[in-house]
């Protein structure tokens, strides 16, 4: 006689299933939005030439004023100066980090910018030196090699169907039309881009550390975003008057689709839809899982601008740089009778972690 157990347990996983598809849905539709926008932000500073601090620092301010009202972190509980303190130097961290990430965007093109944000997968090495076992240290070390030649791959730019080396057949016209994305560029120039990656990742930790229930965690990143957009305040001050573009009239053409995109999903938006992929789906953002869905958005958005790509390529690029992921960033599996400490690397909460460790 079969067992009921295995019955109840498989309507479990299929109601669970059912359950999720929306939100699976929803966190797609985030990403591409959110890869849409960056791909409109790349166009814009490409043929306007705005400068990348100033434009990010007149996105922040709206999208920081939006936060302070949806959240309004001085009223409830009292926030304790362990969790406020931490939550401000994060938002010199972002700061940096939007810098260098539209920095990168302008000079490595889209392709390159998004693919570069998974390389906060390097923190699950740094954890394992620093509190792992040894027996770690060889399979994340693998991972971060994997990922470094993803990148190596991506700076020859093997993703162009101009410099892939297989390609049998080149296109003068193509040749001709290609823009700054398809030029090979090199791993120094992919340096600001990865180093961006690694500061976001570090953020995304630091805000786990420091917040502790799910509205804790909207308050904080109130004001981590509004402690960023004061630190880029004196740097959007100094670009526009000693900058490239002191000796011109700054105009934004407002409302722009870039600029508006940028503010409503590529920094309000794309925060709660991490926050339920996170929470609900298990999901976080440096995984091999969450790469799947910015791969196929990528996709979508080359063919929609038309651009110098190659899909063998890129497949290739993606396919090596999420091997590294989940080598850099899997745990093995807790013993019962020895548990192991935690990860502090992007990828800490993935699906080998038990739910009650994922934030609520």
């Amino acid at each position: 006689m079969m067992s009921s157990k295995p019955l109840s347990a498989d309507r479990n996983s299929r109601s669970t299933s059912l359950r999720q598809t929306p939100l699976q849905i929803i966190h797609v539709i985030g990403n591409f939005m959110r890869i849409w926008s960056i791909y409109s932000l790349y166009q814009h500073l490409s043929q306007q030439g705005d400068s990348v601090v100033i434009f990010i620092f007149s996105c922040m301010v709206p999208a920081s004023i939006l936060f302070l009202v949806l959240q309004t972190p001085w009223k409830g509980r009292p926030l304790t100066n362990s969790q406020v303190v931490p939550s401000v130097i994060n938002g010199g961290i972002m700061a940096l980090y939007y810098v260098l990430w539209g920095k990168g965007l302008k000079s490595c093109g889209p392709l390159r910018i998004i693919l570069a944000e998974y390389a906060g997968a390097v923190l699950g090495v740094l954890s394992v030196l620093l509190y792992g076992r040894r027996g770690h240290i060889w399979k994340k070390v693998g991972g971060l090699v994997a990922m470094l030649v993803s990148f190596y791959f991506l700076s020859l730019g093997w993703a162009t169907r101009t410099y892939f080396p297989i390609s049998s057949i080149k296109d003068n016209a193509n040749n001709e039309e290609m823009d700054l994305m398809g030029e090979p560029l090199g791993m120094g120039e992919m340096a600001v881009p990865i180093a961006a990656g690694i500061l976001s990742a570090l953020r995304r930790v630091i805000a786990r550390r420091v917040s502790l229930k799910n509205q804790q965690k909207r308050r904080l990143h109130a004001i981590t975003i509004t402690s960023a957009t004061c630190f880029l305040f004196p740097l959007a001050m100094w670009d526009a008057i000693f900058g490239s573009a002191s000796g011109i009239i700054i105009a934004f053409q407002f409302p722009t689709w870039a600029y508006l995109s940028t503010i409503l999903f590529g920094i309000i938006f794309i925060f709660y839809i991490d926050n339920i992929a996170e929470e609900r789906l298990h999901l976080v953002f440096s995984s091999p899982r969450h790469l799947m869905v910015a791969g196929g958005c990528i996709i979508v958005m080359e063919f929609m601008y038309k651009t110098d790509f190659s899909l063998p390529g890129f497949l290739i690029c993606s396919s090596v740089l999420g091997f590294g992921i989940y080598e850099a960033t899997s745990l093995e599996r807790i013993k019962k009778d020895a548990p192991q400490p935690q990860d502090v690397s992007d990828g800490i909460f993935d699906n080998q972690m038990p739910t009650s460790l994922l934030p609520s």
